[in-house]
């Protein structure tokens, strides 16, 4: 099974506002950069969007190392999702889960694969987190311009 690294990021330029979203696919010595945007969105949507598409982009079942900077992702993939599924995608307060259309695409793209998840600190030391921060915020400030 062939090991992938994928790293992360979103960006929204007012939250919601116009978003972006980026991934970086990295293979042995093969590099791919994915981007997209949407008009109205919120960071979070382009958080987990830019990991459900980075999945998606694998064309077999793979370990993955998903790196990503949103606390958010990580603890909703890691922590909170068997919860809101056993209660019916409701969270501890009795309400449903915000982006639960998201939560799903991510969890079914996430099953197809090994995957396992990191943080990094955003804006920091992070090379590929770095340039899917630049590919993510260029996105959305096209968008914003269309």
């Amino acid at each position: 099974m062939k090991k992938v690294q994928l790293i992360t990021d979103g960006a929204c330029l007012g939250n919601p506002g116009p978003g972006g979203w980026s991934a970086i696919l990295r293979f042995e010595e093969q590099k791919k950069e994915l981007w997209g945007c949407e008009k109205q969105t919120t960071n979070n949507r382009m958080e987990l969007t830019a990991a459900i598409e980075g999945l998606r982009a694998l064309r077999e079942k793979c370990q993955v190392e998903v790196v990503t900077d949103s606390e958010y992702v990580l603890k909703g993939i890691t922590t909170w999702i068997d919860g809101w599924k056993r209660k019916g995608w409701m969270t501890a307060a009795k309400k449903p889960v915000i982006n639960q259309d998201l939560w799903k695409l991510l969890d079914e793209q996430v099953n197809r694969h090994q995957a396992t998840w990191t943080w990094t600190k955003g804006h920091a030391s992070h090379a590929d987190n770095n340039r899917c921060d630049e590919l993510a915020t260029r996105a959305a400030r096209e968008q914003s311009k269309s």
